[in-house]
């Protein structure tokens, strides 16, 4: 009797991935010794954002697109000038 796949014996197709139109691309920056992690500020910012609310959770979408748009604006800004 064959045996049920599961992720520790190899079946890849039972996970979940989340559709593209729901996942945030940020740009990726070169790395260098200047050069700033946009990803872990925005995950900073979102944090201080959930912080703000009082912690309540339920709004982690909305606070990283938030804490992105901010971020990105700013990077943005500093790019342009």
């Amino acid at each position: 009797m064959a045996r049920t796949k599961t992720p520790r014996n190899g079946d890849v197709g039972s996970k979940q991935v989340e559709s593209t139109s729901q996942i945030a691309l940020v740009p990726e920056v070169k790395k260098n010794s200047a050069s700033v992690d946009i990803e872990a500020e925005i995950r900073r910012r979102a944090y201080e954002l959930f912080q703000e609310r009082g912690g309540t959770p339920g709004h982690e979408d909305e606070d990283w697109l938030i804490a992105e748009r901010e971020i990105l604006a700013r990077y943005n800004q500093q790019q342009s000038a």
